[in-house]
């Protein structure tokens, strides 16, 4: 994906500055007492250098750390959000005040080393099924606080969003089913109340499945189906819905999963799993 078009998908920036602020707030407290030591009029130029192969993401959040702390500090990217860097590559200059870039550094590389680890592992997800036209899904299991950072950041590697939260699809799970009290009653509820929105239903066997397409389902997650039912699920959907294949899945199984003729596959390591790719910051 272009940068432009990444950039068509960050947050506000609005909102990227709570963010931030909040961030800042809970390591700045009432003040940096280590950087106090230094004099407020020392400058220093400093370099971020990645030391594993990663795809870049959160250059908006590590900017706007520094925008608060000091807005005067210029920086110069090497590399945009997306981007395949390789170990040893400087992928940004700052020159500032130092103060401010010791008071910034750690939250600002928070940010960029766990963002950047969830774009490199959607990479390897989006890479391992790459000529089969299956969507790499992420989920709603993301760390709190940091659903749309690490949401933004599955699309830099090259995989897609499932829904962002409760409030924007609907997704009957098996506790939906039973509250409801069938498969047929929870599809009714959900095609007169959803109010437009998407409308998936989860399955656990093939006859649920075939349950989920009398009652007018046109998108169904398939929870942990082996190799054998999914390639039994595609045949008896026969295009009727679009399919998802979930429930502990790894690099190592994805590429046979896509094989069967599945849709789209989420993965919830994608974001669950906290994965922070090896940055430094260092004084030049």
């Amino acid at each position: 994906m272009k940068s432009s078009e990444l950039k068509a998908l960050l947050p506000p920036e609005e909102l990227i500055a709570e963010q931030v602020r909040i961030a800042l707030e809970e390591d700045l407290g009432t003040g940096d007492l280590t950087a106090g030591l230094i004099s407020g009029e020392s400058g220093s130029a400093v370099q971020v250098v990645c030391r594993e192969e990663a795809v870049l993401c959160g250059t908006a959040w590590f900017e706007e750390v520094f925008r608060q702390c000091d807005a005067s500090i210029a920086m110069a990217w090497s590399a945009a959000d997306g981007d395949r860097v390789s170990p040893g590559r400087v992928l940004c200059q700052m020159q500032g005040k130092t103060r401010a870039l010791l008071s910034g550094e750690r939250t600002a590389l928070n940010y960029l080393q766990t963002l950047t680890g969830t774009a490199t592992l959607s990479r390897r997800y989006a890479d391992a099924v790459e000529g089969t036209g299956v969507r790499i899904l992420d989920t709603r299991k993301t760390l709190p606080g940091l659903r749309l950072q690490q949401k933004y950041a599955v699309r830099c590697g090259g995989c897609d969003n499932h829904r962002i939260g409760l409030y924007d699809a609907v997704l009957i799970k098996e506790n939906h089913i039973l509250a409801a009290g069938s498969i047929s009653a929870a599809m009714g509820a959900a095609l007169e109340k959803a109010g437009g929105v998407g409308i998936e239903i989860e399955v656990e066997d093939l006859t649920e499945l075939e349950q989920a397409l009398e009652a007018g389902a046109v998108r169904v997650l398939l929870d942990n189906f082996d190799l054998d039912q999914l390639r039994e699920a595609v045949a008896l959907n026969a295009g009727r819905a679009r399919l998802e294949a979930s429930g502990s899945v790894g690099l190592d199984d994805i590429r046979r999963i896509a094989e069967t003729g599945v849709d789209d596959i989420s993965v919830g390591s994608l974001t669950k799993n906290v994965y922070a790719v090896d940055l430094s910051m260092r004084f030049v």
